[in-house]
């Protein structure tokens, strides 16, 4: 008796132990994050989760050029860099990222760079995000998928989501094989969500702030985040242009720093970082901010931020002719003629067309 449960257990600890590793090489085969290689050619990869994908990626895919930024530059095209400028161009954008996002992924993409230096690497510098501190992430990194310790990575190899979400659902919903040059370049936000009564109708009116506040007030975290964040990965590839933006959000973005009385901070801000980045020869720096058409058309605009995809098409076009681009000798002029439309523009005039934008006050 002692004996034939001794036998039952060991079977039943073989049983258990065999199926460890036949899921633990199911997940490394397929690789549904790619953190040991690229893609299986024909597997139906789902790529929808840039915390825990963007890393592998990076590491592993084929590529001379990068995106980064926040959801301002997810409806950029890959095939327009190609087309365009002859770039074999991955997107890493992660929506919200902060300047810690942005230094983090280059350390993957650094992983990467046996066969060279990048050609490009294009920025989105959102500088409401830059002011916080510099070791702080959008979101808590899943760190088993950063980093190269195996001993961490039974997170992923049983980790149920992987498993079911991303490997074996693709599987038997038929789901058809990864295009993986169309990889993230879908417009994510849904059309019929654009336009000037959808954003008014959800804009909440800011109230007015009389309160003094000084012009240097995000100075001390925008000037930690490039020191620690941005200028080191600008410096440590010197023969990488970089081609930074900062993205043009629309008029009603701007009127919430109008009534907090900040928008001479903010623009501070922008000479700030503007002149930081115009001292590096391998950046070229583009500000979009000022194109009345687009900022002021609330058509273009999904909420007060994101704008439709053919905004990322006027920027990318930019890049290549260079509309928008600031040297050393236009900034304090482009800086102006932003305040001064700011400062021209008539919000009551906005708002009074669209009464129901008042409800919640």
């Amino acid at each position: 008796m002692i004996k034939n449960s001794k036998r039952w257990l060991i079977a039943l600890a073989a049983m258990i132990l065999t199926g460890l590793v036949g899921i633990a090489a199911l997940v490394i085969y397929v690789d549904p994050f790619f953190h040991y290689h690229g893609p299986v050619e024909g597997f139906p990869y789902q790529i929808d989760h840039q915390l825990s994908q963007n890393p592998g990626m990076a590491e592993h895919m084929e590529y001379d050029s990068v995106l980064l930024g926040s959801s301002m530059t997810v409806n950029f095209e890959a095939d327009w860099f190609r087309q365009d400028m002859d770039l074999n161009l991955l997107k890493l954008n992660y929506n919200g990222a902060y300047p810690r996002d942005i230094h983090n992924i280059m350390e993957q993409v650094d992983r990467n760079r046996a066969n060279g230096p990048l050609k490009k690497v294009f920025l989105g510098v959102d500088l409401a995000s830059y002011t916080g501190g510099v070791e702080e992430t959008k979101y808590p990194l899943p760190e088993y998928l950063y980093n190269k310790n195996i001993f961490d990575d039974v997170n992923y190899w049983y980790n149920k989501g992987v498993l079911l979400d991303y490997i074996i659902k693709p599987v038997l919903m038929g789901d058809p094989p990864t295009d993986m040059s169309s990889v993230y370049s879908s417009e994510w936000w849904l059309k019929d969500l654009y336009g000037k009564a959808h954003v008014l109708e959800n804009y909440q009116i800011p109230e007015k702030n009389d309160a003094y506040f000084p012009e240097d007030m995000f100075i001390e975290g925008l000037e930690n985040n490039l020191r620690e964040n941005i200028l080191p990965v600008i410096d440590s590839h010197p023969d990488t242009e970089f081609v930074i933006f900062f993205p043009p959000y629309s008029i009603l973005y701007w009127y919430e720093y109008v009534q907090n009385n900040q928008m001479d901070a903010a623009l501070y801000e922008y000479r700030y970082c503007m002149e930081k980045l115009l001292e590096k020869d391998n950046v070229e720096l583009y500000f979009f901010p000022g194109e009345k058409e687009i900022v002021c058309d609330l058509d273009l605009y999904a909420d007060t931020g994101h704008y439709k995809q053919e905004i990322n098409r006027y920027m990318t076009d930019c890049f290549l002719d260079g509309t928008d681009r600031v040297t050393k000798d236009n900034y304090e002029e482009m800086l102006a003629e932003f305040k001064r439309m700011i400062d021209a523009y008539d919000y009551e005039a906005l708002l009074d067309a669209q009464p129901a934008a008042r409800g919640g006050q």
